[in-house]
């Protein structure tokens, strides 16, 4: 890993390495499909400020109401859209006052549906961002860079996204701080 300025000659480029860096950091390779879907993910919704203003639950509903293409593209952005929100930007979740685990719940449901409702090859991918959802998320919260990153997560917020996750990233962000993980126990509020 270095740092400092590094220049690529594409946009496609630039964007791979800042992801295999991001790997590198995690120790885990994502496969050759799940990388590129995220590289073109990030390409895609570069420079897109509207994406802080999404009421994504709505947008879910409605492209599961639509038809055809519609379907299809509004269905894929919730995903990309929450993919992005709890990798990227997971204290947004806090303002909003929702869990990370909102964003990846909600996510993984649109690619899931996404896959189980198309019938070419193309059904296999969505199906697989929904399976490795939590581990495309690592990447993404990887790639906020080392102190950066560290700002992102408290402890509070570490574990609860490795509780409710099961995010390799939040549980080594909890291991800095002790030994123990705490468990998700039964109901409390009796």
């Amino acid at each position: 890993m270095t740092k400092g300025l590094r220049i690529e000659p594409t946009q496609t480029a630039h964007w791979h390495a800042l992801v295999r860096e991001a790997e590198g950091r995690l120790g885990r390779r994502l496969d050759e499909d799940l990388e590129s879907y995220l590289v073109f993910l990030l390409m895609r919704f570069a420079g897109r400020p509207e994406l802080a203003v999404r009421v994504l639950a709505l947008d879910y509903l409605r492209g599961m109401r639509a038809g055809g293409r519609m379907r299809i593209d509004a269905l894929r952005d919730v995903g990309d859209q929450c993919l992005l929100y709890s990798g990227l930007f997971p204290r947004r979740a806090r303002r909003r006052n929702v869990r990370v685990s909102y964003f990846v719940d909600l996510g993984r449901t649109a690619y899931q549906q996404l896959g189980a409702s198309l019938q070419h090859g193309a059904a296999e991918i969505y199906l697989r961002l929904a399976e490795h959802f939590v581990a495309l998320m690592d990447v993404l919260l990887a790639l906020r860079g080392g102190t950066e990153e560290r700002r992102l997560m408290d402890a509070l917020e570490a574990v609860e996204l490795a509780l409710e996750s099961g995010s390799a990233a939040a549980r080594a962000r909890v291991a800095e701080w002790t030994d123990a993980m705490p468990v998700r126990g039964g109901d409390t509020r009796h």
